[in-house]
């Protein structure tokens, strides 16, 4: 799962460093990803997963790190991903 993030991030260009390079614990809105990205990349975790993010999970500190993300996902999905 976290890989299949990481290809997400970076085949859209979401933040301006290499994201293999990119600790799971970095801020992502610190390297430089905007609220405009967030919502793109939000987008493209719904349809690579087959999810949908609750209202409850629309919010910054769900898309901050790899690892936010990760976790997110997982709970959505299951562990299924």
């Amino acid at each position: 799962m976290a890989a299949r993030i990481r290809e997400l991030i970076g085949s859209r260009k979401l933040v301006p460093v290499a994201v293999d390079q990119i600790d799971v614990d970095a801020d992502l809105y610190e390297l430089g990803m905007t609220s405009f990205a967030s919502v793109q990349l939000m987008l493209a975790l719904e349809e690579a997963f087959d999810i949908e993010f609750p209202e409850r999970m629309l919010n910054r500190k769900t898309f901050a790190t790899l690892a936010a993300i990760d976790r997110s996902v997982a709970e959505l999905t299951g562990g299924r991903a």
